[in-house]
Protein backbone atom coordinates (compact mmCIF):
# COMPACT_ATOMS: atom_id res chain seq x y z
CA UNK A 1 0.00 0.00 0.00
CA UNK A 2 2.90 2.75 0.96
CA UNK A 3 4.29 1.72 -2.52
CA UNK A 4 0.85 3.00 -4.29
CA UNK A 5 0.87 6.21 -2.34
CA UNK A 6 4.36 7.13 -3.00
CA UNK A 7 3.72 6.35 -6.56
CA UNK A 8 0.59 8.13 -6.79
CA UNK A 9 2.12 11.06 -5.41
CA UNK A 10 5.35 11.12 -7.61
CA UNK A 11 2.67 10.92 -10.42
CA UNK A 12 0.65 13.65 -9.51
CA UNK A 13 3.94 15.85 -8.58
CA UNK A 14 5.03 15.16 -12.00
CA UNK A 15 1.47 16.10 -13.65
CA UNK A 16 1.70 19.45 -11.49
CA UNK A 17 4.85 20.15 -12.54
CA UNK A 18 4.33 19.70 -16.57
CA UNK A 19 0.60 21.14 -16.46
CA UNK A 20 0.68 23.77 -14.17
CA UNK A 21 2.99 25.91 -15.67
CA UNK A 22 6.76 25.02 -14.99
CA UNK A 23 8.97 24.69 -17.36
CA UNK A 24 5.94 25.51 -19.84
CA UNK A 25 7.00 27.12 -23.18
CA UNK A 26 4.34 29.76 -22.97
CA UNK A 27 5.97 30.95 -19.71
CA UNK A 28 9.57 30.80 -20.67
CA UNK A 29 8.35 32.82 -23.81
CA UNK A 30 6.82 35.29 -21.46
CA UNK A 31 9.73 35.48 -19.14
CA UNK A 32 12.54 35.77 -22.27
CA UNK A 33 10.04 39.29 -23.60
CA UNK A 34 9.86 41.27 -20.54
CA UNK A 35 13.77 40.34 -19.39
CA UNK A 36 16.54 41.25 -21.20
CA UNK A 37 18.78 38.09 -21.53
CA UNK A 38 21.49 38.59 -18.39
CA UNK A 39 18.56 38.45 -16.16
CA UNK A 40 17.11 35.23 -17.85
CA UNK A 41 20.43 33.88 -17.52
CA UNK A 42 21.06 35.09 -13.56
CA UNK A 43 22.76 37.94 -13.56
CA UNK A 44 21.48 40.70 -10.85
CA UNK A 45 19.24 43.20 -12.40
CA UNK A 46 21.38 46.72 -13.02
CA UNK A 47 24.66 44.61 -11.48
CA UNK A 48 27.04 45.63 -14.73
CA UNK A 49 25.69 49.68 -15.30
CA UNK A 50 26.27 50.19 -11.47
CA UNK A 51 29.85 48.58 -11.73
CA UNK A 52 30.14 50.69 -14.64
CA UNK A 53 29.33 53.89 -12.67
CA UNK A 54 31.61 52.69 -9.67
CA UNK A 55 34.72 52.11 -12.07
CA UNK A 56 33.60 55.81 -13.08
CA UNK A 57 33.33 57.16 -9.66
CA UNK A 58 36.79 55.56 -9.13
CA UNK A 59 38.75 57.39 -12.01
CA UNK A 60 36.63 60.69 -11.47
CA UNK A 61 37.81 60.87 -7.69
CA UNK A 62 41.78 60.10 -8.47
CA UNK A 63 41.37 62.98 -11.57
CA UNK A 64 40.64 65.10 -9.64
CA UNK A 65 43.33 64.85 -7.23
CA UNK A 66 46.04 65.27 -10.43
CA UNK A 67 48.28 68.38 -9.66
CA UNK A 68 48.42 67.27 -6.27
CA UNK A 69 52.32 67.78 -4.52
CA UNK A 70 54.12 66.97 -1.58
CA UNK A 71 54.82 70.09 0.20
CA UNK A 72 58.77 69.50 0.48
CA UNK A 73 59.26 66.29 -1.10
CA UNK A 74 59.22 64.16 1.59
CA UNK A 75 56.32 62.36 1.39
CA UNK A 76 54.27 65.03 3.21
CA UNK A 77 51.71 68.16 2.82
CA UNK A 78 48.30 68.13 3.45
CA UNK A 79 46.64 65.92 0.47
CA UNK A 80 49.77 63.34 0.77
CA UNK A 81 49.31 63.11 4.94
CA UNK A 82 45.20 62.51 4.28
CA UNK A 83 45.93 59.76 1.47
CA UNK A 84 48.35 58.15 4.42
CA UNK A 85 46.15 58.73 7.27
CA UNK A 86 43.30 56.68 5.37
CA UNK A 87 45.66 53.75 5.59
CA UNK A 88 46.80 54.52 9.68
CA UNK A 89 49.84 56.25 8.64
CA UNK A 90 51.14 59.30 9.76
CA UNK A 91 53.27 61.60 6.77
CA UNK A 92 56.83 60.68 5.66
CA UNK A 93 55.74 57.43 4.15
CA UNK A 94 55.68 56.42 0.45
CA UNK A 95 51.87 56.85 -0.34
CA UNK A 96 50.67 55.36 -4.04
CA UNK A 97 49.34 52.26 -2.26
CA UNK A 98 47.60 54.66 -0.10
CA UNK A 99 46.80 57.28 -3.08
CA UNK A 100 44.98 54.62 -4.82
CA UNK A 101 43.48 52.74 -1.28
CA UNK A 102 41.70 56.41 -0.53
CA UNK A 103 40.25 56.80 -4.04
CA UNK A 104 38.66 53.57 -3.98
CA UNK A 105 37.43 54.75 0.02
CA UNK A 106 35.87 58.08 -1.50
CA UNK A 107 33.69 56.39 -4.02
CA UNK A 108 32.45 54.33 -0.85
CA UNK A 109 34.85 51.12 -1.23
CA UNK A 110 36.25 49.93 2.67
CA UNK A 111 38.63 47.65 0.37
CA UNK A 112 41.45 47.74 -0.95
CA UNK A 113 42.59 50.17 2.26
CA UNK A 114 46.34 49.22 2.21
CA UNK A 115 49.92 51.42 1.92
CA UNK A 116 51.81 48.74 1.01
CA UNK A 117 51.61 47.87 -3.01
CA UNK A 118 51.71 43.87 -2.60
CA UNK A 119 48.99 44.28 -0.43
CA UNK A 120 47.29 45.30 -3.12
CA UNK A 121 47.65 42.51 -5.51
CA UNK A 122 46.94 39.34 -3.99
CA UNK A 123 46.98 36.07 -6.40
CA UNK A 124 42.74 36.21 -5.76
CA UNK A 125 42.72 39.19 -7.17
CA UNK A 126 45.62 39.42 -10.01
CA UNK A 127 44.45 39.04 -14.11
CA UNK A 128 46.32 35.91 -15.34
CA UNK A 129 48.40 36.30 -18.36
CA UNK A 130 45.69 35.25 -20.78
CA UNK A 131 43.06 37.70 -19.41
CA UNK A 132 45.29 40.73 -20.09
CA UNK A 133 46.20 39.78 -23.49
CA UNK A 134 42.31 39.47 -24.34
CA UNK A 135 41.80 42.46 -23.03
CA UNK A 136 40.13 42.53 -19.36
CA UNK A 137 41.99 45.39 -17.89
CA UNK A 138 39.22 48.18 -16.94
CA UNK A 139 39.13 51.77 -15.93
CA UNK A 140 40.00 51.76 -12.27
CA UNK A 141 42.06 48.39 -12.08
CA UNK A 142 45.29 49.09 -10.37
CA UNK A 143 48.52 48.04 -11.81
CA UNK A 144 51.71 47.02 -10.61
CA UNK A 145 55.37 48.24 -11.07
CA UNK A 146 57.68 45.61 -10.09
CA UNK A 147 61.12 46.45 -8.27
CA UNK A 148 64.32 44.24 -9.06
CA UNK A 149 65.99 45.46 -6.05
CA UNK A 150 63.56 44.57 -3.52
CA UNK A 151 61.99 41.97 -5.58
CA UNK A 152 58.54 42.77 -5.04
CA UNK A 153 56.10 45.63 -6.41
CA UNK A 154 57.09 48.72 -5.00
CA UNK A 155 54.57 51.15 -6.87
CA UNK A 156 50.87 51.09 -7.72
CA UNK A 157 48.31 53.26 -9.73
CA UNK A 158 44.78 53.55 -11.20
CA UNK A 159 43.77 52.34 -14.57
CA UNK A 160 42.05 55.47 -16.07
CA UNK A 161 41.82 54.42 -19.92
CA UNK A 162 42.71 51.45 -21.84
CA UNK A 163 44.19 52.43 -25.44
CA UNK A 164 45.34 49.21 -27.09
CA UNK A 165 48.54 48.18 -25.77
CA UNK A 166 48.54 50.84 -23.45
CA UNK A 167 46.95 52.34 -20.44
CA UNK A 168 46.33 55.99 -18.92
CA UNK A 169 46.81 55.87 -15.49
CA UNK A 170 46.59 58.33 -12.37
CA UNK A 171 49.01 57.72 -9.83
CA UNK A 172 50.30 58.39 -6.57
CA UNK A 173 53.75 59.63 -5.35
CA UNK A 174 55.70 59.74 -8.83
CA UNK A 175 57.89 62.95 -8.57
CA UNK A 176 55.93 63.75 -5.47
CA UNK A 177 52.86 64.12 -6.91
CA UNK A 178 49.94 62.82 -8.55
CA UNK A 179 49.89 62.84 -12.31
CA UNK A 180 48.63 61.01 -15.00
CA UNK A 181 50.82 58.52 -17.26
CA UNK A 182 51.29 56.56 -20.28
CA UNK A 183 52.31 53.14 -20.10
CA UNK A 184 52.79 50.34 -21.55
CA UNK A 185 51.12 46.98 -21.04
CA UNK A 186 54.54 45.41 -21.16
CA UNK A 187 55.77 47.41 -18.49
CA UNK A 188 53.35 46.68 -16.05
CA UNK A 189 53.88 43.21 -13.79
CA UNK A 190 50.54 43.11 -12.47
CA UNK A 191 46.67 43.86 -12.78
CA UNK A 192 44.23 43.46 -10.23
CA UNK A 193 40.56 44.11 -10.28
CA UNK A 194 38.79 45.07 -6.66
CA UNK A 195 35.24 45.36 -8.17
CA UNK A 196 34.23 42.27 -9.91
Amino acid sequence: MATMYSLFFGVLFVAVLFFGGFGHSAVEREIAEVQPRSMAMGARPGHEDRMIALRDCIVAVAAQEIGVQEATGRNDGTKVEEYLAYTGLDKGHSWCAAFASWCYGQAGLSAPRNAWSPALFPLARRYTGQQIREGSIQPADLFGIYNQDFRRIDHVGIVQKVQGHWILTVEGNVANQVLSKRRSVLTIYAFSNWLD
